[in-house]
């Protein structure tokens, strides 16, 4: 089988069956790393923590890329 009948009887599966082969062929090229995704796991707690505590102010997505597409923009 060739990489274009491997993608075309992919697409053909269903979709919960597309998404497992998703991930496990991009698990494939980025293997987890446990001691990183502990470290980006502790780090989302606290900043939901401090949003939560209002100790900073949550920003709208769409302003955040409208200030980098600004920079870029100069």
């Amino acid at each position: 089988m060739n990489t274009k009948e491997l993608i075309e009887h992919a697409i053909a599966l269903p979709v919960e069956e597309r998404a497992l082969v998703v991930d496990s062929l991009l698990r494939s090229l980025n293997p987890p790393q446990s001691d990183i995704d502990a470290q980006w796991t502790a780090e989302a707690k606290h900043r939901l923590a401090e949003l939560r505590s209002e100790k900073v102010e949550a920003v709208a997505g769409e302003a955040v890329f409208e200030r980098v597409w600004d920079r870029f923009k100069r």
